[in-house]
């Protein structure tokens, strides 16, 4: 009888994706999320899979009676509704910066309707432009509140609560009403926190190599610079309007505009240490063991569902690592990677009836997690290098895990002459294959030091030193 109820909750219950789990029982409660909910950020950067989702349910779950919290998601959105939505008065890449501040007004506004805080004739009056049980999409949204009816006998002179804009035409201008909803939340809104979260707006990525792909940048720096003005504009009133944007390190890198520097004080970057993942999984399994009370420190959380005897590697089996160790060398040192590890692991524990995870099983689990590994970093980078599956053959082709550029380029250029890959610049392709730590370089002096872009954010690829292929590919590439 299978008796580890760890390791069988743990199978049934971790997720890879933060939306489909237990959020209020898995949440790691770490440093940077309490800047993002204190205010002090709004800007958070990292990698796929480095926890932006769970901190977005997080603050959407936060609940308090001064506590309202919004997600405005851009999955499967029709961007174009938003690229036709420009204002004249800026240039690119700042002509969307009025259409964000006025989503962000209007979401608030919405959220002041529930807020029995707020007086209840302004309440009356916003909620005829913001139902309360306004279930409909956010495109079908944004296309009505961009109408120039909406609201306009609301807003303008025949509204019930008075602002320092107003208007008399029967139709109000979307650009004219952002100043109007600017207004009613400076002079009606109460001190309690209103969160607007931005997700997902990685959808429409995959487009970025198309010549459009500048409406695509100008959005997200339209957006960033619209969340800098409304911090400004709300600095030093007890208004708590608090806008956070998530998204994608390599999405960010795009953005190339002379205010980036000025957001380094609202942005936080997610970036995972070894002892910190330790602390992450320490926190997730004590939730699962006994009656999910007692937090135990990383080595006896570990030990409730490893062997504890080191597990032997290389191809002749020669080598001795503890077993976090050789899981970890296999990831991008996200949170994602070891949740997706741990949880086969266990699966594969359950299934064979073991009451721990065997060495056995977690060399196993090596070639399907190198699989997933390869299918992560094949949707990420294919908006990039189209050719990325021939790209991986052209690897896999070199059979070794360490090689030089010209070995390289030779075994690249055929693919080149038959057509298989399109791309000719192989220096860009080794640019994006480092910068998605496909691969690495070789210390010139000390042959076992490698140098990957998710161990150093700020590194570039040397093109004169020798590549390495990341260790949780090989299996996938059939290197070893």
């Amino acid at each position: 009888m299978f008796m580890n109820e760890t390791i069988k909750r743990i199978a049934d219950n971790w997720k890879l994706d933060a939306r489909f789990e237990d959020n209020n029982k898995y949440f790691f409660n770490y440093q940077e999320v309490e800047q993002i909910l204190n205010d002090d950020k709004c800007y958070v950067i990292g990698r796929k899979g480095s926890g932006k989702t769970a901190i977005c349910e997080h603050i959407l779950k936060t609940s308090a009676y001064n506590v309202f919290s919004e997600k405005l998601g851009f999955k499967n959105f029709p961007f174009n509704e938003l690229y036709g939505l420009g204002n004249a008065k800026y240039t690119q890449p700042n002509q969307y910066i009025t259409i964000w501040k006025y989503l962000i007004y209007s979401t608030v506004c919405r959220q002041m309707v529930n807020n029995e805080n707020i007086d209840a004739s302004v309440r009356e009056m916003l909620e005829k432009l913001y139902p309360k049980n306004d279930l409909k999409q956010l495109a079908r949204r944004i296309s009505e509140w961009t109408s120039a009816e909406f609201g306009a006998t609301v807003l303008g002179t025949g509204g019930s609560v008075k602002v320092s804009r107003q208007v008399s035409e029967n139709q109000i201008p979307w650009i004219k009403k952002t100043d109007i909803l600017e207004d009613i939340i400076q002079q009606h809104c109460d001190e309690s926190r209103y969160y607007i979260v931005f997700d997902e707006l990685d959808e429409d990525y995959r487009d970025i190599a198309d010549e459009d792909s500048s409406n695509y940048v100008s959005l997200l720096t339209s957006l960033f610079k619209a969340v800098q003005d409304i911090k400004a504009t709300f600095m030093g009133t007890p208004r708590r309007i608090m806008p956070v944007v998530f998204l994608r390190d390599d999405i960010y890198a795009l953005i190339n505009d002379s205010d980036k520097n000025k957001w380094s004080d609202l942005k936080i970057e997610l970036d995972w240490t070894k002892d910190k993942i330790k602390s992450l999984l320490a926190y997730r399994i004590s939730k699962d063991y006994g009656d999910g009370n007692q937090q135990l420190s990383f080595n006896h959380a570990w030990e409730k569902l490893f062997s504890k005897y080191p597990i032997s590697y290389g191809s002749n089996k020669n080598k001795k690592t503890h077993s976090f160790d050789f899981i970890s060398n296999s990831t991008h040192l996200r949170p994602r990677d070891f949740i997706r590890y741990i949880q086969c692991c266990c699966s594969e524990t359950v299934s064979k009836g073991d009451n721990f995870v065997k060495n056995g099983t977690i060399r196993f689990e090596d070639r399907a997690f190198s699989n997933y590994m390869k299918d992560e970093i094949k949707d990420e980078v294919f908006p990039l290098l189209p050719d990325i599956e021939n790209i991986f053959q052209v690897l896999s082709n070199l059979r070794k895990w360490n090689f030089s550029v010209d070995e390289f380029i030779s075994e690249y250029n055929k693919y080149v002459k038959t057509g298989k890959i399109k791309e000719k610049n192989y220096d860009y392709v080794l640019d994006v294959l480092f910068n998605f730590s496909v691969i690495g370089n070789q210390d010139k002096h000390h042959k076992d030091v490698f140098y990957f872009k998710y161990q150093h954010t700020n590194m570039t690829y040397n093109k004169n030193e020798n590549v390495v292929i990341h260790r949780g590919l090989f299996k996938a590439l059939q290197i070893l």
